[in-house]
C-alpha cells in the first residue's frame, strides 16, 4: 500500500523568511506537498510568488485569517487538512518594534494560539515548527541559553513581548505532547552573498541615516558600546538552518538559538558601517531618554528615520548562548557567517535599493 504523501501547512507566506525556506523543505522532502495559509488581500501577491519559485505543482492555497476561529477556513478545508498534515511550520507573526499592542497580541499571541489548536487537532501530525525570536529575553541581564524562558525579564516593545507569550504558550503545549521545535533567530538582515532583503527595518535605519549623511554622521552614544552587543544574522544562514534543522531526527523537543556566538559589540557595528559608507561616525554621549524624545520630535522624526524603538538595543543587555545548536550546526555543516565578512554587501545592496519598504506586512 502507497504511503500518502507528507502534507506541510505554512503560515507567513509570502513572507521574506517562509518564502525563502518553502523551496528548501520542498526539497529536503522531495515528496511532499505545502499548503499555504494566504489572507485573500495578499493572495494575488502570494500567487505571483509561487510562480516566481517555480513551485505552483508543489504547493496550494487555502484563504483564512490567523484573527479568526479556526484560522478562517471553510469547514472543508478544516477537514482535508486535519486528515492530511504532518507538519505545521507557523512563521507568520508582526515583525515590528514599534507596533501597537492590540495588533501585536492579535496576531503574535492568539494567532499562536490558534495554530497549536490546528496543529493539535492534525490526527497525522509529526512536528511543529515555531518561529520565535531570541529577543524572547527581553532585557534579561547576562547569558541567556536555549533552555531559558521564564526569567522575569522586562521588554523593549511589544514585538519581544507578544513574541514571549506566545513561545510560553508553545511551551504549555509541547508540555503536552506538541512536537514542537522553537527556532530562535537573531535580529535576522540581508542575505550574506547578495544582501537582498524585503524590508528596511533594525540596523538598517543606522545605515540609510549615515549614508544619506556628508560626510561626518552623528550618532547618540548610549550606555557602553564597548560592552553592549547586538545579534545579527543573515537571512540566507536563518533559512538553510531552519530548513535542515526542521527535518532533523533528534530536533522534535528542541529550542535552537540561531545567533552569532561572536556577536559584535555596538562599537564594532558601527565601525563596520563607517568602514563601507565612506563616513566618519562621531558618537555622542546622550541620556537615552533624552535621545528618544529627541528622536520622536515633529520634524526631527521625519529628517532622521530612526524609530527610537531602535535606540534599546544600543544597550541590550543579554548574551545569547548556542552551545546545543552549534552542536547540531555542526553535523549539518552549516555555520554561522560573521558580520564583518558580509557588512559591505548588506551596504551595496542598501546602496542599489535607496526605497525598499520598512512596513511589515499586516
Amino acid at each position: 500500500m502507497r504511503m500518502q504523501a507528507p502534507t506541510f501547512f505554512f503560515t507567513g507566506f509570502p513572507g521574506f523568511l517562509c518564502s525563502e525556506t518553502l523551496p528548501r523543505i520542498l526539497k529536503l522532502v522531495p515528496d511532499s506537498h505545502a499548503v499555504l495559509l494566504i489572507q485573500s488581500k495578499f493572495l494575488d501577491l502570494a500567487q505571483k510568488k509561487l510562480v516566481e519559485l517555480g513551485l505552483t505543482e508543489r504547493a496550494s492555497f487555502v484563504t483564512g485569517d490567523l484573527l479568526k476561529p479556526e484560522l478562517g477556513l471553510s469547514e472543508v478545508d478544516l477537514i482535508r487538512l486535519r486528515t492530511s498534515v504532518t507538519q505545521v511550520f507557523h512563521f507568520a507573526a508582526v515583525y515590528d518594534l514599534s507596533v501597537k499592542k492590540e495588533i501585536a497580541y492579535a496576531i503574535n499571541v492568539d494567532g499562536t494560539k490558534r495554530m497549536i489548536e490546528f496543529a493539535m487537532s492534525c490526527i497525522g501530525l509529526q512536528r511543529f515548527h515555531y518561529i520565535s525570536t531570541c529577543y524572547v529575553s527581553g532585557r534579561h541581564v547576562g547569558d541567556f541559553k536555549e533552555s531559558d524562558l521564564v526569567l522575569g525579564q522586562t521588554f523593549n516593545n511589544y514585538y519581544e513581548e507578544t513574541k514571549y507569550f506566545a513561545e510560553v504558550e508553545v511551551q504549555k503545549a509541547k508540555a503536552v505532547g506538541l512536537p514542537a521545535i522553537i527556532y530562535r533567530p537573531g535580529i535576522v538582515v540581508g542575505n550574506s552573498k547578495t544582501g537582498a532583503t524585503q524590508k528596511y527595518d533594525g540596523p538598517y535605519y543606522v545605515i540609510q541615516f549615515v549614508m544619506k549623511s556628508p560626510k561626518v554622521a552623528v550618532l547618540p552614544k548610549l550606555g557602553n558600546p564597548k560592552i553592549s552587543t547586538l545579534n545579527l544574522v543573515p537571512s540566507d544562514f536563518v533559512v538553510e538552518a531552519i530548513s535542515h534543522l526542521s527535518q532533523h531526527p533528534k530536533a522534535v523537543g528542541q529550542v535552537f538559538h540561531l545567533s552569532d556566538p561572536r556577536a559584535l559589540t555596538i562599537e564594532k557595528i558601527v565601525e563596520e558601517i563607517g568602514k563601507h559608507t565612506g563616513r566618519k561616525i562621531l558618537s555622542v554621549p546622550l541620556p537615552s531618554g533624552l535621545t528618544k524624545g529627541l528622536i520622536g520630535a515633529p520634524g526631527v522624526k521625519q529628517l532622521l528615520k530612526i524609530p527610537r524603538e531602535t535606540l534599546d538595543y544600543f544597550t541590550h543587555p543579554t548574551q545569547y548562548q548556542s552551545a546545543i545548536t552549534g552542536q547540531f550546526l555542526k553535523e549539518l555543516n552549516i555555520s554561522v557567517p560573521h558580520f564583518p565578512e558580509y557588512s559591505g554587501i548588506l551596504i551595496d545592496f542598501v546602496r542599489r535599493n535607496p526605497n525598499l519598504r520598512s512596513q511589515a506586512m499586516i
